[in-house]
């Protein structure tokens, strides 16, 4: 008895000894336990979109409230950032100056911290003061904006403006900001990238160097957290950058720049399914338009992270919507309605026409080159558009896979399906400009989709108006082979060098037409021009926009919503198939490689040429000198 008596006390005083010893550090480990539930490029998606095939949804903030909560009940210490581009993408971008809808809901559903996209800017920045004027005066949670190193001109600087430093002020944007959840600190800055600034022409903004400034930001957010709280932080940068296939501005950001741990990228629209890791960082995606929920597990490793797990969790019709956010997207949807659909007679699920078809996916337009019948149907629409409301005739009308934010789902479409697909813009949602091109840049436009689609695939054009077709085979800068124009009767006109052809297009379209011209090294310019002949600046593109009957501006998604309802029933069956108006394809036949050659090729022909003559007239001195040294 007294032998049992005594190994129990052993027992239990071995047990009390592990308990002090193991206890302690099983706490500390759940201390170092790390989630970050992440989302980038929501654009404005607070509702499910329709899949690609039709079959299926995906996306809604009320499905992704469902799946936030779940993983937050798994860990009530997880943070929730995002990319940027939280805004610019369906309707309810319409009330984003004025009501900041997408930060109040983002706040809604718990969001600590994004940044800005590129598309934030897209109401200048006058839309921007209003938004986060509006965020912060409402009373709502909102998620703390980090931005480091885009910021407008300083008091001295030209285009200095008060209100926009007030506004950001009042907003509270910072640099940086330091976050703690669960005994674990995080550092959160936003980096703003080289194209994302290419994107936003008239943001008004002055870009810093993302490099040097994430190195700033990375060295000032650790050094406070250590003298503050006595803990080295983990650092997450929410970056507008983006990837591609594993590389961009986000690799070469992590590859530069030591000390950060994650990296949260945006812009580029990717879908990482596993983490890439550069120098001690670990770059995250999770696909546009709330696709999926990004969950990234880590364990803290002196100052460093280990990656414990990772899982994009699919947002799709399988996930039940949170009662709470589906009832204020509800809200919102009506605001919509009462305060800006009204003025065009339209509601918000209003079904415009039946549509039999499938079209392409965005992926799909700016793929590799090809006639869309999505596009036109785009680019017709455009075109009717302009000639009802200005009764002039238009050549030509013009859309770019650049501009195209989503496809017409088979079966109803919707006044709302019709603006998530067309709703980018600069100033406000995409507005019709109506100028004049000569015909050799109306060729060069031509050209331009042809050569630099490949290095800019947003630069992919698509034409009512015109009928061309290129060889990928042939020379840059002249695989066009045959262009004309092409009548509503289907008659085909030369295009005239030094004729004036009315020309119309997106206004983000036409802003943007610097950045393919830099693509092409200047080689493909394209002016834009008055009734008379004369440039137009880019800056004063703002003074060609369409007027309707009533005065106000013609909208791109406008526009198309009339095309469709005008159908009346079914979508025509003219756009089941392409009907030729853009033919590409390859091919090495001498006759197909020099039609319509221009001096691009003849030149390298050229040079061909006297390359080969060189090698031979070489090859046949050296055989001279050969047999004079036999013959000597």
């Amino acid at each position: 008895m007294k032998f049992n008596q005594r190994l129990l006390s052993v027992i239990l005083a071995l047990l009390t000894l592990f308990s002090l010893c193991v206890l302690p550090g099983t706490a500390e480990a759940a201390e170092d336990e790390i989630t970050i539930l992440f989302t980038h490029d929501l654009h404005s998606h607070l509702l499910p979109s329709v899949s690609e095939s039709g079959k299926g949804e995906y996306g809604g903030y009320a499905r992704l409230m469902t799946v936030i909560k779940e993983q937050k009940s798994k860990d009530p210490d997880a943070i929730l950032v995002d990319g940027g581009d939280f805004s610019m993408g369906s309707l309810f971008q319409t009330a984003y100056p004025t009501s900041a809808i997408e930060l109040r809901m983002m706040g809604a559903m718990g969001y600590d911290a994004t940044t800005f996209g590129n598309h934030e800017y897209d109401y200048l920045q006058s839309g921007l003061i209003g938004m986060l004027n509006a965020a912060a005066d409402s009373g709502d949670a909102v998620p703390t904006i980090v931005n480091a190193n885009y910021w407008p001109p300083k008091e001295g600087q030209e285009g200095y403006s008060e209100a926009m430093w007030d506004a950001l002020a009042n907003y509270g944007v910072k640099k940086y900001t330091i976050l703690e959840r669960g005994g674990v600190y995080y550092v959160l800055f936003g980096i703003f990238g080289f194209d994302a600034d290419d994107c936003a022409p008239n943001s008004g903004m002055i870009l810093e160097d993302p490099i040097e400034t994430a190195k700033a930001a990375v060295a000032a957010g650790v050094a406070e957290c250590e003298a503050e709280y006595g803990v080295h932080p983990v650092v997450v940068c929410l970056s507008h950058s983006g990837t591609s296939g594993g590389k961009g501005e986000d690799y070469e950001l992590a590859e530069a720049v030591d000390g950060i741990d994650v990296i949260i990228s945006g812009h580029t629209h990717t879908t990482l399914r596993e983490p890439v890791q550069v120098n001690g960082t670990l770059i995250v995606s999770a696909a546009e338009y709330g696709r999926n929920l990004g969950v990234l597990k880590l364990r803290k490793d002196g100052d460093g992270v280990v990656l414990k797990s990772y899982e994009l969790i699919p947002i799709d019709e399988n996930v039940a919507e949170d009662p709470a956010i589906s009832s204020l997207v509800e809200g919102f949807k009506a605001d919509v309605e009462a305060d800006y659909l009204s003025k065009y007679g339209y509601t918000f699920d209003q079904v415009l026409v039946n549509n039999p078809y499938t079209f392409d996916t965005v992926k799909q337009v700016s793929a590799t080159p090809h006639e869309s019948t999505l596009c036109n149907i785009f680019s017709d629409a455009y075109k009717r558009a302009v000639e009802q409301a200005t009764g002039k005739r238009v050549d030509v009308a013009i859309t770019a896979a650049g501009v195209i934010r989503g496809s017409l789902p088979v079966g109803k479409v919707t006044v709302s399906d019709v603006f998530n697909a067309a709703s980018l813009g600069v100033g406000t949602e995409g507005e019709l400009i109506a100028i004049y091109l000569t015909g050799k840049d109306l060729k060069n436009a031509i050209e331009l989709d042809a050569s630099v689609q490949p290095l800019m695939t947003s630069a992919q054009l698509f034409m009512s108006g015109v009928e061309y077709s290129f060889n990928q085979s042939r020379m840059i800068f002249n695989k066009v082979d045959y262009a004309m124009l092409r009548g509503e009767d289907g008659t085909l006109t030369e295009i005239e060098d030094d004729k004036l052809y009315h020309v119309v297009a997106g206004m983000y379209m036409g802003q943007m037409l610097g950045s393919a011209e830099e693509t092409s090294m200047g080689i493909l310019t394209i002016t834009p021009r008055d009734e008379q002949g004369n440039p137009i600046a880019v800056e004063d593109l703002v003074n060609y926009v369409v007027k309707t009957e009533s005065g106000a501006n013609l909208k791109e998604w406008y526009a198309i919503a009339d095309y469709l309802d005008s159908m009346e029933g079914d979508l025509d069956s003219r756009y089941a198939e392409p009907d030729g108006r853009k033919v590409v394809y390859k091919s090495l036949n001498p006759i197909k490689l020099l039609r319509n050659a221009n001096i691009f090729t003849y030149t390298v022909l050229v040079l061909i040429v006297g390359i080969i003559t060189a090698i031979v007239f070489i090859i046949r001195a050296v055989g001279r000198k050969q047999r004079r040294k036999k013959t000597a």
